[in-house]
């Protein structure tokens, strides 16, 4: 499962946590603009634009997670199981594999405005890209500066929702998800009133109060609603550092530690990795579960007119700074 987020400090900055129980050797890529976009059933790409984020790659193609292209437009999958349905190919339509969805997208637009308009002609098909990987039930946040939504194929066809909070998860479906939000809306960062019972004196005997209620579990629902209480209540902060230091915040309230959700056979999901882009600038930084330096690489410092994917083989041992 994962949690995806956006959010606008001194720039604007988007990212995601990958929880799983196992990792695919994921490498933050950069695909330059002439790197040549093969798809299946569309029309390929030999130009694009440049774009940057966390894929395996495999026979030379980025299986992208999380990433961002040079206008700063930025899409994340995350897991959907039991909801997405991917189609049989059809006629009259662009029929995209799911695998390719992320690079058709990005390779391509520069706004939501532009997706929108995409979407309205797409079918995103059930072909796979090999034997050894079979297509991922997905769903998809994509965002700019000014706006995201939220893309859901399922078994009555494909959605696509405004996505006010600038977060996702997992199940249920992103409505359900938004409506969970009306639970919580006596939730506040700020102390609050006792309105238990009239006459009744009732002390506010620690901080944090006012955010009693928020659930702290592991499931995707729950997760939801405390990154967006997380989210839309985190100031915004004035230079580059203690912004990106305030966006692993946000997603830290989310994160998973192992063995605290147990998938069986010994194995626990957990927070693999971290990430939070700044997408004015095109610097992807991450952060490991067990290196919790953040590391960055910046798109523009590679030859972005390129025909050879760029990556980066992610730092994992922890990294600790000795003051004396």
């Amino acid at each position: 499962m994962c949690t995806a987020a956006t959010y606008t400090g001194k720039d604007h900055y988007f990212g995601r946590n990958l929880d799983l129980e196992l990792s695919y050797n994921e490498s933050v890529t950069v695909t330059p603009r002439k790197f040549p976009l093969k798809f299946r059933q569309v029309h390929d790409m030999n130009e694009h634009f440049a774009i940057i984020g966390m894929a395996t790659v495999v026979d030379d193609y980025p299986l992208y997670y999380d990433v961002t292209n040079e206008k700063g437009l930025s899409m994340a999958g995350l897991n959907f199981p039991g909801n997405a349905d991917y189609k049989e190919p059809a006629e009259d339509v662009d029929n995209v594999a799911s695998f390719e969805f992320i690079p058709w997208i990005l390779g391509q637009c520069e706004t939501v405005a532009d997706v929108r308009k995409l979407l309205a002609k797409i079918n995103i098909t059930n072909v796979e890209f090999s034997e050894q990987f079979p297509p991922s039930p997905l769903h998809w946040m994509i965002s700019d500066k000014n706006e995201s939504i939220t893309v859901e194929q399922t078994k009555a066809g494909l959605n696509v929702y405004d996505n006010p909070v600038g977060i996702m998860t997992n199940n249920p479906e992103f409505p359900f998800q938004m409506f969970t939000l009306n639970n919580y809306r006596r939730v506040s960062p700020k102390p609050v009133a006792s309105t238990f019972a009239d006459g009744l004196e009732l002390d506010e005997y620690t901080r944090g109060m006012g955010s009693m209620g928020l659930p702290g579990d592991l499931s995707s629902n729950s997760r939801f609603v405390k990154a967006t209480f997380t989210k839309l209540n985190a100031p915004k902060m004035a230079d580059e550092n203690t912004s990106v230091s305030q966006f692993f915040h946000i997603l830290g309230s989310v994160e998973q530690q192992k063995g605290c959700c147990d998938v069986g056979n010994g194995k626990f999901e957990f927070t693999i990795y971290s990430s939070c882009c700044n997408v004015d600038r095109g610097i992807y930084y991450y952060k490991t579960y067990d290196n919790s330096q953040i590391t960055a690489v910046d798109m523009h410092k590679e030859d972005l007119d390129s025909a050879a994917l760029k990556s980066y083989k992610l730092i994992e041992e922890q990294q600790i700074f000795a003051q004396n």
